[in-house]
Parts: structure tokens; C-alpha cells; sequence
């Protein structure tokens, strides 16, 4: 899309701050061998491999755990058992603390469509946790590898939050307001962040977003609990404002007037639009914000995936073959887990410190 070319130039200028450092994971070590090894130490590596489990289990956000995404998710399983030989079971949750948990304690080996605050909050509890590749932009690269974060408003009322031909966050004070969740990077944290700086007068924290009232920054605070279900709250009149995303709200909504992905650019539900967008076809919101935010990984916890299942899975994930599977990256207008958006689009490796501009927002 035009609107990512133009922002992936201001990404580190406006929001990122740092450079970006290229592909490859941290290197694996393993070897069938033990020479040169202590007893103690190639015992120690054969209680390690006890740990690594026989079955892989993915976990899911509650984004792409809901029923539209069954295909996807099968298909994900499919290609790590093809990878590995292993048995895959899939866990699917409510909660994004939930799929957090599950992937730093090891109860999950993989991660699946993780924001960048979620791995980092997975890797502050075991370091353990680290990426496994990630949908690369447009250019096939982590150059542009950006999605957005929106500040939505229904359209009929944007008026109110029009800043001469443009539009601001200025009014969003004191009005009712909905995020994803407090571990949500584009329906959390990158908002938040960007209300702190605008309002800098305000002495803000973070902690004085979690909660509304009357002398509070706004008046009430809702959490939506995935991207559909905040939107669903902006759409359904439970809040004024609402933070989402724009990748995990493609398969519902069409942009209608505007540039995509753009602030002022409308977005109209989808007539065939599934739960819980069906009981409100045909409604607008307008994008008074858009921020671009870093893709986020797969990522795997190392303590119970072995190095040699991390690599065939990367392999294969970061081929072409993936690439050009419809169920993984699907083309405009069908369904799937990603939309293609261009040829060159797939899956890419990445290190850890590409997620430091992240990491080093305030929390």
C-alpha cells in the first residue's frame, strides 16, 4: 500500500528511534558430538534434551483464535509437524496474558502471531523465549515491515476531532475510550505511549490510562480483549475512541474513502463481515490516528524446542513455499492468516534487538 511506503520513512524519525539490524536468529549450538565436552557437561545436555518436547504446542492470541481463522491455524500446525515430525496441538485462548504465560513457562513451544510487547513481556520472564521469524513488508525485507496501530472514531462523529483539514487526538480527553489489552503493542502500548507524548502538559503515566473516572484522563476505560472486540466496542457505542489495528480488522472491513491505512481514511464493515461484526454491516469508522508499529514474531521458547526443530521449522517457514501458500498469506479479498500484499511478501528471520524501540517505549 502507498500509505506504507510513506510511513515506513518516518517510522524511526517518529516513533522507532533506532535502526534496524538485518536478518538471523541467535545462533544454535548443537552437535551430535561430545567431545571435548566435560562429564558434567554432556550431562547436562542430556537432561536439556529430556526437556524438549515430544509434542509441539502453539499458542494463539485471542485475535486468531476465533473460528475464522481455523484454516489458518490448521495449516500453521501442519507445516511445523512437516518441519519437525512431531505431533502439533493447538492451545487457543481469551486472554493475551494467557498465550504470554504459556510460551515463557514452556507449556507452549511456539508462539503464533505475537505483537512485539507480548514476546518481550514472554522473554523478560525467560530469556529462553526468543523470535523466530516474522512477516517481513512489501519489499520481502524487515524494511518495511510495519503494520498500524489506529485511534478510530466513529465516522459520524469525527467531526469533533478535526484539527483544520486534518485530524488530532486533542478532544479524545475525557472521552470514553477502548483498548485491546495492557500486553497489546498497536492496541496498547504504542497508543498509550503516543497519548503521553501528545499530552505532555498532562504529566501522564501510563497508569493513569488504565482506568477512567472524573478526574481521571478519561472518563471511562474499556478493554476490548482482542482488535475485533475493541473495534466492536467503538462500533457498538460502548466508547468514543478506540485503539486497534489495522492487519487484524483487514478481513472484516474495506477502506471506503481515504488512503489505507492513512489518518482520515474510512472504513466500512464488510456486509458478509462474521461475529461479532455481523450484527453491525455497513458501519463507519474513521481513522483520526495512524501509527506504524514493527511487526510482530512467532517466537519459541528454547527451553523446550530444541535447536535442531527451531532451524527446520525456520527453513521452512522462510521459504517460498510458504511464502506462496494462500492459507498463510492470502490474497485480497479471501481469508487466511496474512494478507499478501505483495509478491515479494513472506516470512523472514530477525533478532531480538529489532524489537528495542519497543522495548524501550515507556511501560
Amino acid at each position: 500500500m502507498k500509505a506504507k511506503k510513506m510511513f515506513a520513512g518516518l517510522m524511526a524519525i517518529a516513533m522507532l528511534g533506532a535502526g534496524f539490524t538485518g536478518c538471523g536468529t541467535s545462533e544454535n549450538s548443537s552437535s551430535s558430538s561430545s567431545e571435548g565436552k566435560t562429564n558434567a557437561e554432556s550431562s547436562a545436555d542430556s537432561k536439556q534434551s529430556d526437556n524438549y518436547a515430544d509434542t509441539i504446542t502453539l499458542v494463539w492470541y485471542p485475535n486468531e483464535s476465533a473460528e475464522d481463522y481455523d484454516a489458518a491455524r490448521n495449516e500453521v500446525g501442519r507445516l511445523v509437524e512437516e518441519a519437525t515430525g512431531k505431533k502439533v496441538e493447538q492451545k487457543l485462548t481469551t486472554d493475551y496474558a494467557i498465550a504470554i504465560e504459556s510460551l515463557s513457562n514452556g507449556t507452549a513451544q511456539i508462539g503464533c502471531c505475537m505483537g512485539a510487547e507480548g514476546y518481550i513481556q514472554a522473554k523478560n520472564a525467560n530469556d529462553a523465549v526468543n523470535t523466530l521469524f516474522v512477516q517481513s513488508g512489501e519489499s520481502g525485507t524487515l524494511d518495511d515491515a510495519l503494520y498500524y496501530s489506529f485511534f478510530a472514531v466513529k465516522e459520524e462523529n469525527a467531526d469533533q476531532y478535526k484539527d483544520g483539514d486534518s485530524y488530532s487526538i486533542d478532544n479524545i480527553k475525557g472521552k470514553k475510550m477502548s483498548f485491546v489489552s495492557n500486553s497489546s503493542t498497536s492496541g496498547f502500548k504504542v497508543p498509550t505511549n503516543q497519548i503521553i507524548s501528545h499530552f505532555s502538559g498532562d504529566n501522564l503515566i501510563v497508569d493513569d490510562l488504565l482506568e477512567g473516572g472524573s478526574d481521571a484522563f478519561f472518563s471511562e476505560v474499556l478493554f476490548g480483549g482482542s482488535h475485533q472486540g475493541s473495534a466492536f466496542n467503538l462500533l457498538s457505542d460502548k466508547c468514543d475512541v478506540a485503539a486497534f489495528c489495522d492487519i487484524e480488522l483487514a478481513p472484516y472491513v474495506t477502506c471506503t474513502d481515504g488512503e489505507a491505512a492513512a489518518a482520515g481514511s474510512v472504513y466500512t464493515i464488510n456486509d458478509d463481515a462474521s461475529a461479532p461484526f455481523d450484527t453491525v454491516t455497513g458501519s463507519k469508522f474513521t481513522v483520526i490516528q495512524s501509527i506504524p508499529v514493527l511487526n510482530g514474531p512467532f517466537a519459541y521458547n528454547g527451553d523446550t524446542l530444541s535447536p535442531e526443530d527451531v532451524q527446520s521449522i525456520q527453513e521452512l517457514f522462510t521459504s517460498e513455499e510458504v511464502a506462496n501458500n494462500e492459507l498463510i498469506f492470502y490474497p485480497e479479498g479471501s481469508m487466511g492468516l496474512l494478507e499478501k500484499e505483495s509478491d515479494k511478501m513472506g516470512f523472514v528471520k530477525v533478532e531480538d534487538s529489532w524489537y528495542d524501540p519497543i522495548r524501550n517505549m515507556e511501560s
